[in-house]
């Protein structure tokens, strides 16, 4: 995934001439912590983890970014993620840079004492390296606003009362309204954008989706309450299709129950693979990374494709669907409605002011519209598609903080 984060940040590189030296400059993380993590299960047997944290750049703002727990996190997962949040939070306008991290170990068979003895290890290990204008943490695949909330209290019993160090937290605790749907509303806006400049909108599209998780299913609820029809979703257990559109809320009532949408009563169950290629007008890899590759974009069948998840599309797919003609909204654009409503609970902690709910989606569309109108008019006057573009703007907005930080001694254009 390493790879493939600075293929697209090359091909940015190019569109603007930047010189090799630069490039070394801006790709390289400032720090990459790794720490050992022994700790006792519910049985008593030492158990051990690796914990990552990359920090990738800091120009504009403390290193922002989610902590994954999965079997499969590395480092190279932690630093190709991180570098993609110092270009996703530049696109957002939000005074972040990029950070990302984790640990390797897999919660579905942990209890929740267990995943909170590894979570606070891991934050009492970590802890002086990041605080609310260090390095703030937010959930990311496998972890919650509970867990937020576990790292939000382990590192308070060592720095005092501070609700700022980590985002996603509980609303009980000090979290913000509207946070848990945030990333799945930056998607719906997402795709109302696109679709507006096709001269359409989302009640004229039928919708296939990979995943129904937290960023799937708010992401299909608030589509399907602007009269577009979710047909097909798909999650690592199972999948359902129903041509007339799913019933959302109660796709996500039973995914709530039964922690997938297999058997659902609502609609017909097929191969999950082949959510990719369904006929549908838009389709919205919501899960994992590499979902879409060289093997099945030339089956892909939407038109549009708004990336929910990190990384879905490999360099190799992503050119044979723009030589198809197929729109990709990337996903350091896409998906960013999560580290923008991060950063509204992250002002509201260093307040200790409080925003309504209404205020919050509100200034989640402005930015949203602001950023992808930025991303647009990028690839107009560059002659680039939506990602190249996006990169394009990323990396001048971070390059063109970090030369007002310092003098140079080189001439160094980011236009």
């Amino acid at each position: 995934m390493l790879e493939e984060s600075h293929y697209y940040f090359h091909k940015a590189a190019d569109v603007l001439d930047l010189s090799d030296r630069i490039r070394e400059m801006i790709l390289t993380p400032h720090r990459v912590v790794k720490v050992e993590i022994v700790t006792e299960d519910d049985a008593g047997k030492l158990v051990h983890y690796v914990g990552f944290r990359t920090q990738h750049n800091n120009a504009r703002g403390p290193y922002k970014g989610g902590l994954r727990y999965h079997p499969h996190m590395d480092e190279d997962h932690a630093s190709a993620l991180a570098n993609l949040m110092t270009w996703k939070t530049a696109i957002a306008g939000v005074p972040f840079g990029g950070g990302k991290g984790g640990i390797n170990c897999d919660p579905r068979t942990m209890s929740k004492t267990e995943v909170d003895r590894v979570t606070r290890t891991f934050v009492e290990r970590l802890k002086g390296t990041i605080g609310p204008t260090l390095d703030i943490p937010a959930p990311d695949v496998n972890t919650n606003a509970e867990v937020m909330g576990w790292i939000m209290d382990e590192y308070s019993r060592h720095y005092g009362f501070s609700p700022g160090v980590v985002t996603g937290k509980p609303v009980d605790l000090f979290g913000s309204l509207g946070r848990d749907e945030a990333t799945g509303r930056g998607v719906m806006y997402a795709l109302r954008e696109a679709l507006k400049d096709q001269g359409k909108s989302i009640a004229d599209v039928t919708v296939a989706m990979q995943g129904f998780g937290n960023v799937g299913s708010h992401a299909a609820r608030l589509i399907a309450e602007q009269g577009g029809k979710l047909v097909a979703v798909a999650d690592h257990l199972g999948a359902v299709e129903n041509k007339d559109g799913l019933d959302v809320p109660a796709l996500m009532a039973w995914t709530t129950e039964h922690r997938t949408v297999n058997g659902f009563p609502g609609g017909a169950p097929f191969n999950g693979a082949d959510v990719i290629t369904w006929p549908a007008d838009v389709l919205i890899p919501a899960a994992l990374e590499d979902a879409i590759t060289e093997d099945n974009a030339s089956d892909v069948r939407a038109t549009l494709i708004v990336e929910g998840a990190n990384g879905p599309t490999t360099p190799k797919a992503d050119e044979i669907l723009r030589d198809r003609g197929v729109l990709t909204v990337p996903d350091i654009l896409a998906n960013a409605g999560g580290v923008t409503v991060s950063y509204f609970e992250w002002a509201q902690n260093i307040q200790q002011f409080r925003w309504e709910l209404d205020r919050v989606n509100d200034e989640l569309e402005k930015v949203m519209v602001r950023a992808y109108s930025a991303v647009r008019d990028v690839a107009n006057q560059k002659s680039v598609d939506l990602r190249t573009a996006a990169f394009v703007l990323g990396v001048q907005r971070v390059g063109r903080a970090a030369l007002a930080r310092q003098a140079t001694r080189e001439t160094i254009n980011f236009d």
